[in-house]
């Protein structure tokens, strides 16, 4: 009497015995880091705003819109004895760095006025504009 096992070992091996091999492998893409992409660099380079023309010197005083707070500062700026920070503030509703401002870029820069500051006895600063 033959087991099992000797009759399993005396067959030959079929081929339904044994498994088929792939032919391709599974396609997966390698894992990268977790970081962000790099940028790269713009072709275009920023351009700056068009900015307004300025008066040169020597030359007619561009207009002012008739009730316009440059048109209050101007017309205080040009009395006798000029105007005190506290009053065009006060003409305007500005804050302090808001009226410097004003008159150094607007006043100074854009519409070539010189504007002359002096510090008065008492401590406060007047500013008039020197024709």
């Amino acid at each position: 009497m033959t087991t099992k096992m000797e009759e399993n070992a005396a067959a030959p091996a079929t081929a339904t015995d044994e498994q088929p091999k792939a032919t391709k492998k599974a396609s997966r893409a390698p894992q990268r880091a977790h970081v962000a992409p790099k940028k790269g660099k713009s072709g275009k380079k920023a351009t700056s705003t068009k900015k307004a023309p300025k008066t040169p010197k020597g030359q007619k005083k561009p207009a002012v819109r008739d009730g316009s707070k440059t048109e209050r500062i101007l017309d205080l700026l040009k009395r006798k004895d000029g105007a005190t920070l506290a009053e065009i503030m006060k003409a305007t509703d500005w804050q302090p760095h808001s009226v410097r401002g004003f008159i150094s870029g607007t006043l100074g820069k854009k519409m070539g006025l010189t504007v002359a500051s002096v510090k008065g006895e008492d401590g406060e600063r007047r500013y008039s504009i020197k024709d």
